[in-house]
């Protein structure tokens, strides 16, 4: 698994936001059983910049936490050990491109002020439901969000990362 990785707030957090990142991308990866060679985009950037993606993208005029954009359409319920990843696969990486997560750290602050957590935890937890969503899971109806919430306590649950993380 590879992440490149774009910081373009470049403001100390007070953790390695590279080495969160990649342990986040591996749990959800392990729980989800996808142990192909895998590559994902992280950026973490301004309000300003997040809001004009999700204004072009999604069409919704305002600020967000975490965008991602999938690369593959992929299911939850998908045994990835017998799809053929073959046409996906970039054939000077060797890896399978899952998508992009973009990530706004003004948002990541004050959600994890909000909720009483580290902003580790609150970065890392997009990073985790943003993920999911690489991977096919979405929270539109009922089912699907209780099943998408389960999945990201089980990543966030390995990760040894909990909401008493202050």
């Amino acid at each position: 698994m590879s992440i490149i990785f774009s910081d373009e707030c470049e403001e100390n957090l007070g953790f390695d936001l590279e080495k969160t990142a990649e342990d986040t991308v591996n749990a959800a990866l392990s729980v989800e059983d996808f142990s192909l060679p895998a590559e994902v985009s992280i950026t973490l950037t301004h309000a300003d910049e997040v809001h004009a993606l999700n204004r072009e993208y999604r069409a919704v005029d305002a600020e967000t936490d975490v965008l991602s954009f999938p690369l593959l359409a992929l299911s939850p319920d998908e045994d990835y050990s017998v799809h053929d990843f073959s046409l996906d696969m970039d054939p000077d990486t060797g890896k399978i491109p899952l998508g992009d997560i973009v990530l706004c750290l003004e948002r990541i602050r004050s959600q994890a002020a909000e909720y009483g957590h580290s902003v580790r935890r609150e970065y890392s937890f997009l990073i985790c439901h943003s993920m999911l969503h690489l991977l096919g899971y979405d929270h539109m109806e009922d089912d699907e969000r209780i099943r998408m919430e389960e999945e990201q306590r089980k990543i966030m649950e390995k990760l040894g990362i909990s909401r008493d993380d202050a």
